[in-house]
Formats: structure tokens, C-alpha cells, sequence
């Protein structure tokens, strides 16, 4: 009998066992059980053949229809075609270069997996010496399809080398020789939540005998999935307030209260809600850890500043870090509008009972950096903005009591991380998003956080209308998008054209969103570099015309914007540079080119930098996606509703599980293979409670070694650092 641990060569042989390391990355044999299949096929049920991209690599499960021999037209030799059926009308050619003596095996009637890239000749969908396997005829079972003989086929992700009916051979060998799997799961929760032991879920679903026995494996094997990281991260929410940090409560008669007793505006019902959380959170000797997120100008800007102030009257300092320089120079002169003289101590028309707010940025020169430099680490400067430069050796503080971390999926996790290292004690912080999240990605991705939310946009701003424009079916829908452009600008404001790529052969700075439909050839991305100077002959003439993206000197970038900000451009061409922060009220239309290459999140983003004054915001997305593709119908989602919450979960769709988790920024593949964020809701609300209450009984799992081992194996060490960072 073999256990999980052991090596698949043990089980396999050499040979089997290095392919499957080698493109699969599977190397013991828990690896490969706990590889799931992809997808069920049914013997008889369709595969949707129709549903299927070009380019896309697929396999599909179909029965032989016609099978033909013919002379190739162009050169010496036989071409053998074959006509596959899914059983809903979906019609598949599988194409054979002088192998002729398949055409023995293809005989019309037969069941079979087949397996290549999907290419279309003439209109009609092929398979180019695709490989495959039959599945017998009706009611014939041998040792070479065995694994295939229950009524559901495992189609298991494959690589060209190792397709799926290998990898269902090897499970079959595996399980037949694999011992009894322990159950780590208490039993107490398996028998509340009515789930499967383990080692009949993991038999399941390999070889399920009904799709009902397939949906209770599943349920099962997401909730080990669900478990692991709740308890991951229930358990790192207990240490991280157990912590000691420095109270910062609030002065009564301090900068904070002379702050708001000169604020222009009131402050909205939901900035004052999450003013009072975050003023409790700062008070404690733990540190906070909260996660702030609210719609497009919704104020959250103000909720971080009352906070940082909250610190400085308690005797520390405070510091903001933005992704960019745009965006830390913008934060700088925003928030020394906003302090005025209470941010300039020192200064001549300076507020002595005030504090000095301090620029840090990569781009400052010498004497400048090591004057900010000094302002910081002896404490002159209560408030410190900044980009990643405050990472920088030579920037210490004298005593960081609050980090504000402004659209913090834009930072690497050591780089968050570096930041709150340089306080002698763990600091407070306050993460900010103008990206609305689901719950589920709350619970799973920031379960670790508090979470406070704003809702209410502040009074004064106006509502954005938002209108697809397709550009290929309706070349005139373009042409007056640019005079509407021109209008805006004639009655005195001003207009942002948006491109999804800088240009001079850089690469696409915009998130690619999913393959169109049909998987075509793509045109390269428009470019800033490209756009600008057509517009300024042709639509724009005559208007004044500035370009914003991020290769640009960090002065220059500065200057551009300065000049945009003063009203001395009237259209700014630029890259999602422009995405966050960007504040030019009197901004009042976007022409978004190329709007299907970018993400539903980012489009929300993007537009909220107009209609930021009092009069109304317009956003136009130009596409050239066809009417009913799936681009498209995400564009029309965007236009259709302001709600960022609703598009929020439409951005869930489109986006994989490993994404959501931040794969991309740990290196590592997403260790949810089942769970999904989307369409698991109930299950990890479920397994969230479940941990709380396990984690109270016992907070390091001490009764419960062989469960704190496997949620080591799921959630490793690093997934475990990432999502207590995030």
C-alpha cells in the first residue's frame, strides 16, 4: 500500500514518473491525487464543440461520424478526415497527414477523446493529427480503458506530452494501491456540515459513480480548501492583535479638531462612521489592521488624513505610500490644500500648532531628498507622503505610529512589509481601495482586516453617464464622440483620453481581459505615443493637447500634470497612469480607445476621474468588439450601472481564482483548485465561523497536530505571509 507521501516512481516507474514532474509538476502521490479533473464528459451528452476558440487547446469527447481517405491536393500523400459529433449538432474535422491506417481505428459509431489545438479551415473548426483515445464500443470494458468505464469521464488538465487519459491511468493505479487516507477534519464539524471523509471524497472524485456522488466529493474537498485558509488567517488576525503597539487616542483639542472646525464641507454620515472606528482601532496598545474601501471619490482620502492627524496630536508620525509619483505628488498638494497653514509649521505663514507635511519621492534631487530626509527622522514632518523611495535606506523615522497604504494591490508584498519595519513597534495600518470587494473576497483575501466601507459620495459631485461607442460597426458613433469631446472643451472644461498602451513597442500597461470569442488575431493595443499627434491633425486641432504616461521623467510627468491641473491643457492623451487619484474637477469627459483591453475594475477606475466637479461626468468606451462577444457585453455591464460593488462581483467572473489570491505576486500557482469566490459564498461564510469557533477552543491547534499540518501543506508558509500582508 502507498501512502500520500510517497514518491509517484515508487508507484508508477521512472518514466511515467518523470514526465508527470516534468510537464505537470506532479511528484508524489498526493500530488497526483489531489490533481482534480477539469471537467466531466458523459457518453451520449454533448461537449459543445460550437462553444470552442481558435488557438484554444482543448479535449472533447465525440463520436465518430464519417471517416474519408483522400489524395492531397497540393503534395504526394493521404489525408484522412475525420467527422466528430458532440451529440448537440457541434461538428469537429480531425485531420491525419498519411496515416491512412487510423482510419481502422475511426470507424464511424465509436466513442472517443480527442485531444489538440483547435485551428479553422474554411470556416469549419479542426483538429490537426490530434491525439486520442477510444473508449470501446457500447458495453466493451478492456484493461486499456478501465479508467473510463463509469458513466462520468474525467478530463483531467493535461500537457501535450501527458494528456488526460495517461493521467487517468496513473490515478487508477494509484488508488488501487493507496491506503486509506486520514481524516484531519474534527469530527464534530465533518458531522454539522454533513460532509464526506476524506478518503471517500478523494476516490470520488476521480472515479465518481453519479453526479451526485461527484457534487458531495466536491463540497467536501472545498471545504478542506476553505477551511485551511480561514484558519490561516483566523489565526494570524489573534496573533497580529496580540502585538503590542503605542496607543495613538485622540487630543481633544488638538490638530485633528482644528483641522475639521476649518473644513469647507461637512463631513458625510459614512466618513464620520468610519472616522469613529478608526479612531477606537487607533486608541488600543494593538495594532490596527483595518482595510478601507469605497467608491470613486467617495471621500476616503479625508478618512485617511483625520487618521494621520489623530497620530500626530498622540505625538508620532504618519505615512502615506502611493504607487506612483503622480499619484504621491497629487496626495502631497491635496492634503497641503487641505491643511493649509496647519501644514506648514515652521513657515513664515505657517500655523505653529500645526505640523509640516514632507514629499519623498525617487525623482527629488540630492539636497532636496536629504532635506525631507531630515524633516522625517527628527520628527519635524508629522505627515510623510511618498512612493516606494521610503523604503530607501536613509529615510528613517523618528516615529512611525500609522502606515496608510493608498490602492495597496499595486504593491509587492516586501515592499508593504518593508514599510511598516521601520517602527520600533508594529505600526498601525490603514489599507486603502477604491476597488469595491465582494464579500467573498473580503472573507478570503483581507479576512485578516477590519473592514470599513464607504458608500455615500460627499455632496457637490455629479453623476457619470456612460456610453459604449463601436467604433467598427459604426464609424459615425466615433466621429461625434470627438466633437463631443470639442463641446465640453468649448464650454470650458477640459477631457481625458485614455490609450492601453504607451507606444515605441513598450508593452500593454492595461490588464489583458479575457480572449474575445472567437480566440482571433488581435491588432496591437493602441498607444499613447501613436494617438496623440493624429488626434492633434485631425479631430483635436487646435486644442492644447498634453501626454501623461509613466516612462516620462518624474518631473516632466510632474509638470504635465501641474499644467492639466492649472488649466493650460485642454485634453490629457495618457496610460492608466491617470487611474487613481488624479483629482481635476473641472475634467468632465473620458474617451476610453480601446476600452475592451481593459479590466472591468480598472474602466470603473478610470472613469471616476470625471464629473468630479459640479458639472456632469461622460465616459465613452471605444471598442471595436462585435455586438454579442464577450467583451462587449462586459463593456455594456461597465456602461450600464455606476454601482462598483455589482461590478465588482462581474469582475470576479472574469478574473481566475489564482489572480484574486494574488499568485501573480507570490510566483506561485493558486492553491485553491476547487473553491471558488464567486460561486461559494455560503461555503466559506460557513468554514469562516467554523474556524473562529475551532481557534477559540484552541488558538495554535495544539489538540489538533495533523490538521495544522495539512493546512501547512495548503496554505504554505508564504501564501500564509502573503495574505496576512495583503
Amino acid at each position: 500500500m502507498t501512502t500520500l507521501d510517497d514518491p509517484l516512481k515508487k508507484v508508477l516507474g521512472d518514466k511515467t514518473a518523470k514526465a508527470l514532474d516534468k510537464h505537470l509538476d506532479l511528484r508524489t502521490v498526493g500530488d497526483l491525487i489531489y490533481h482534480f479533473p477539469r471537467r466531466y464528459d458523459e457518453r451520449g451528452e454533448h461537449t459543445d464543440i460550437r462553444s470552442l476558440s481558435v488557438g484554444e487547446d482543448v479535449t472533447v469527447l465525440g463520436q465518430v461520424r464519417r471517416a474519408t481517405t483522400r489524395p492531397m491536393r497540393q503534395r504526394s500523400g493521404k489525408l484522412l478526415e475525420v467527422l466528430v459529433e458532440d451529440g448537440a449538432g457541434g461538428v469537429l474535422t480531425l485531420t491525419f497527414f498519411n496515416q491512412a491506417w487510423r482510419e481502422r481505428d475511426l470507424r464511424p459509431g465509436r466513442w472517443g477523446l480527442f485531444a489538440g489545438k483547435v485551428t479553422e479551415f474554411r470556416g469549419k473548426r479542426q483538429l490537426n493529427g490530434p491525439d486520442y483515445m477510444l473508449l470501446g464500443d457500447e458495453g466493451e470494458v478492456s484493461d486499456e480503458i478501465e479508467e473510463f468505464a463509469g458513466a462520468l469521464i474525467p478530463v483531467y488538465p493535461a500537457a501535450g506530452a501527458v494528456p488526460t487519459w495517461t493521467i487517468a491511468r496513473c490515478v487508477r493505479v494509484v488508488l488501487d494501491t493507496l491506503a486509506p487516507v486520514d481524516d484531519v477534519l474534527p469530527a464534530t464539524v465533518r458531522a454539522t456540515r454533513h460532509l464526506l471523509p476524506l478518503d471517500a471524497a478523494l476516490r470520488e472524485i476521480h472515479r465518481p459513480g453519479s453526479r451526485e456522488d461527484l457534487a458531495k466529493a466536491r463540497r467536501r474537498l472545498k471545504w478542506d480548501e476553505a477551511f485551511a485558509v480561514q484558519l490561516t488567517l483566523v489565526q494570524r488576525k489573534r496573533r497580529s492583535s496580540a502585538l503590542p503597539a503605542r496607543p495613538r487616542p485622540a487630543t481633544p483639542d488638538g490638530l485633528l479638531s482644528t483641522f475639521d472646525s476649518r473644513l469647507p464641507y461637512e463631513l458625510t454620515e459614512g466618513q464620520r462612521r468610519v472616522g469613529v472606528e478608526i479612531a477606537a482601532d487607533l486608541a488600543t496598545a494593538h495594532p490596527m489592521h483595518r482595510l478601507l474601501q469605497g467608491e470613486v471619490g467617495s471621500g476616503k482620502t479625508v478618512c485617511a488624513l483625520r487618521a494621520m492627524l489623530q497620530v500626530v496630536d498622540a505625538g508620532g508620525q504618519a505615512a502615506l505610500l502611493a504607487p506612483t509619483e503622480v499619484l504621491a505628488a497629487q496626495h502631497f498638494r491635496g492634503i497641503s490644500a487641505l491643511l493649509g497653514p496647519l501644514g506648514r509649521a515652521g513657515e513664515l505663514d505657517g500655523d505653529p500648532a500645526g505640523t509640516r507635511v514632507t514629499l519623498v519621492t525617487g525623482s527629488q534631487g540630492a539636497a532636496a531628498r536629504r532635506a525631507a530626509a531630515a524633516d522625517v527622522s527628527t520628527g519635524t514632518a508629522g505627515l510623510v507622503i511618498g512612493t516606494h523611495a521610503l523604503l530607501y535606506e536613509g529615510v528613517e523615522f523618528n516615529d512611525l505610529g500609522l502606515v496608510v497604504v493608498d490602492e495597496q494591490h499595486r504593491f509587492g508584498v516586501e515592499q508593504r512589509d518593508a514599510l511598516r519595519a521601520k517602527a520600533d513597534q508594529p505600526p498601525h495600518t490603514l489599507v486603502m481601495t477604491a476597488t469595491p470587494i465582494p464579500r467573498t473576497v473580503a472573507m478570503t483575501v483581507y479576512g485578516d482586516l477590519e473592514v470599513s466601507t464607504l458608500s455615500q459620495l460627499p455632496g457637490g459631485r455629479s453623476p457619470i453617464a456612460s456610453h459604449v461607442v463601436p467604433a467598427a460597426d459604426k464609424p459615425a458613433f466615433l466621429d461625434r464622440a470627438w466633437r463631443r469631446l470639442r463641446e465640453e472643451v468649448e464650454a470650458g472644461h477640459q477631457a481625458y483620453v485614455v490609450c492601453p498602451r504607451i507606444g515605441d513597442g513598450s508593452a500593454t500597461d492595461s490588464e489583458e481581459p479575457p480572449p474575445d470569442d472567437d480566440g482571433s488575431a488581435r491588432r496591437p493595443p493602441l498607444a499613447v505615443t501613436e494617438v496623440a499627434p493624429l488626434l492633434a491633425e485631425g479631430p483635436l486641432h487646435g486644442l492644447r493637447i498634453g501626454v501623461l504616461h509613466g516612462r516620462l521623467p518624474a518631473d516632466e510627468k510632474d509638470a504635465v500634470m501641474r499644467s492639466y491641473a492649472a488649466g493650460d491643457l485642454d485634453v490629457l492623451v495618457a496610460t492608466t497612469v491617470v487611474e487613481v487619484g488624479v483629482d481635476v474637477p473641472n475634467a468632465t469627459v473620458m474617451i476610453v480607445l480601446d476600452a475592451d483591453r481593459f479590466g472591468v475594475s480598472q474602466l470603473h477606475q478610470l472613469r471616476g476621474r470625471v464629473g468630479r466637479g459640479s458639472a456632469a461626468g461622460l465616459c465613452l468606451l471605444v471598442t471595436e468588439a462585435v455586438e454579442g462577444s464577450a467583451a462587449r457585453e462586459r463593456l455594456d455591464a461597465v456602461a450600464s450601472t455606476t454601482d462598483g460593488f455589482k461590478l465588482a462581483e462581474l469582475d470576479l467572473e472574469q478574473r481566475h481564482e489564482g489572480d484574486v489570491l494574488g499568485a501573480t505576486q507570490s510566483g506561485r500557482r493558486s492553491h485553491l483548485r476547487l473553491l471558488s469566490l464567486r460561486k461559494d459564498a455560503q461555503l466559506i461564510g460557513e468554514a469562516r465561523l467554523e474556524a473562529i469557533a475551532l481557534t477559540d477552543d484552541d488558538p495554535e491547534l495544539t489538540a489538533h497536530p495533523a490538521l495544522a499540518r495539512s493546512i501547512a501543506l495548503l496554505v504554505d508558509e508564504e501564501r500564509a505571509e502573503y495574505l496576512e500582508k495583503g
